[in-house]
């Protein structure tokens, strides 16, 4: 009979448009072979990170459980929605709308991938994107990083709702006893620059350490 390290190192994980590694790693630290994928190469010098389109990756290998932390969501999230009705300054309607589109089109792809277990991650959406995703269903919970932090100076005590759309996943608990009456207001605030959309993006330890712990009980569950 397999120990639970030999049960946890047989569950491969994949975690989808992801370069920080963040969620990765804290399924890796958890005892599981997660690996990480995105078009652009890894923050760190891993080589458990897969340069590639998340939909082409996930064909490679059995998978069973993909986690997709941040596809892009520009034109697909309410805060974007005015940019479908007059465009930024340099940007025409008809090239918004593409990439609503295409944005749309690889959220639905990930959805209804053949993956026993998917998590995907976005913000609220607008009613435009909805009507375009296939099978689109309403998400299952949203979260705050605040819920998952240890301690009011903690960097991941802040607001960001976040939305998830689960499939054979249970909803996360939160793990902190933070409320939103002390949860900073960084990510909102952050500075226009070319790095205002990672800035944006970042995903915390906190989330995803409860990530790790319970939907990798879950999976050894399943296994079991």
């Amino acid at each position: 009979m397999k120990t639970i390290a030999e049960q946890k190192q047989a569950i491969k994980i994949l975690v989808g448009c992801e370069t920080s590694g963040t969620v990765r790693e804290a399924f890796n630290e958890a005892g599981f072979d997660a690996w990480s994928c995105d078009l652009l190469p890894a923050d760190d010098s891993t080589n458990k990170h897969i340069v590639g389109d998340i939909r082409d990756v996930l064909k490679m290998d059995d998978w069973k459980l993909a986690i997709v932390t941040h596809p892009p969501c520009t034109r697909n999230c309410n805060s974007g929605v005015r940019w479908l009705k007059k465009p930024p300054p340099g940007r025409t309607l008809e090239e918004m709308w593409q990439q609503l589109e295409e944005g749309t089109e690889l959220f639905g792809d990930i959805l209804n991938a053949d993956v026993p277990r998917i998590a995907v991650e976005n913000p609220v959406m607008h009613k435009y994107a909805k009507e375009r995703i296939r099978n689109y269903v309403q998400f299952a919970q949203s979260v705050h990083p605040y819920q998952f932090a240890n301690s009011i100076d903690a960097e991941d005590n802040i607001k960001k709702r976040t939305c998830l759309w689960l499939k054979g996943l249970p909803n996360l608990r939160p793990t902190g006893h933070l409320t939103i009456t002390t949860a900073r207001d960084d990510i909102h605030k952050a500075s226009p620059g070319p790095n205002r959309w990672k800035i944006r993006s970042k995903f915390h330890k906190g989330l995803a350490n409860a990530m790790a712990s319970q939907w990798g009980d879950h999976l050894l569950k399943d296994a079991a």
